[in-house]
């Protein structure tokens, strides 16, 4: 593996650490305050992640400027409208292999689809908006270029793309430490894998990944009061149908 690289997986993991240091600082300085210690505590482990994903994501595109530069031509990429049409309809393919994945989940393992990590992050946005950016855009960006463009890639030069893929995939589920849901984030990967190899494009999957997150963050957020009603009815009309049966 290249030596950049190992410099960029280096930053991502004091990016993830570095909150032990970054969150007391902050507190320490009277950056952050709350009515009371709890609440500062959350406000400023969520101002740091801010803070760290961003000077994260600038030093990994400071190191890998020379391999996401497009005008190699030794790489025969897709062409624009290909890339153009995979990475619209890369969401749809992640979203089904998502909901694949969900429904083997819930099916064959009783595991309960609903995510606890996901959760969090949604009161951490409710409670600060500007972390939208970090899950949205910043996060996924970061995961994409480590565990499709070095871990992937550096696998696909070695391995066939299965193993390849499920390697990666598996590091990628682990990383989100939701060990339940592993197959549900495996098969994320699988699919972000994919478009990365039709394509040789890395923003590609990005922009899935992008899309995948946004989405999920605005229905979350914007709609759930909506989603709330609408899954209170459906509870009210199961107990109906129960009652007259």
């Amino acid at each position: 593996m290249e030596k950049r690289y190992w410099y960029v997986i280096l930053t991502y993991i004091l990016m993830q650490i570095s909150s032990l240091i970054g969150v007391p600082i902050l507190l320490k300085l009277n950056i952050v305050t709350g009515e009371n210690t709890r609440e500062a505590i959350t406000l400023a482990s969520t101002y740091w992640i801010i803070i760290s994903f961003t000077l994260g994501l600038i030093i990994t595109l400071l190191l890998m400027r020379r391999d996401l530069a497009v005008n190699d031509r030794s790489i025969e990429r897709s062409p624009l409208g290909a890339t153009i049409g995979w990475s619209i309809g890369g969401i749809f393919l992640a979203m089904l292999a998502q909901g694949i994945a969900a429904n083997i989940e819930v099916q064959l393992f009783g595991v309960d689809p609903g995510s606890e990590n996901t959760q969090q992050i949604m009161d951490l946005v409710r409670m600060t908006p500007f972390l939208i950016i970090v899950v949205s855009v910043i996060g996924p960006i970061l995961e994409e270029i480590i565990f499709r463009k070095i871990v992937f890639g550096t696998l696909y030069k070695r391995f066939n793309f299965f193993i390849s893929a499920l390697l990666s995939s598996v590091l990628f589920a682990a990383v989100h430490m939701e060990f339940e849901h592993i197959l549900l984030y495996s098969a994320m990967g699988f699919t972000f894998a994919f478009l990365y190899v039709k394509t040789k494009r890395i923003i590609v999957p990005i922009f899935a990944h992008v899309a995948m997150n946004t989405l999920v963050v605005v229905i979350q957020t914007v709609f759930a009061e909506d989603i709330e009603r609408i899954l209170e009815e459906a509870e009210q009309l199961q107990g109906f149908i129960s009652w007259l049966i």
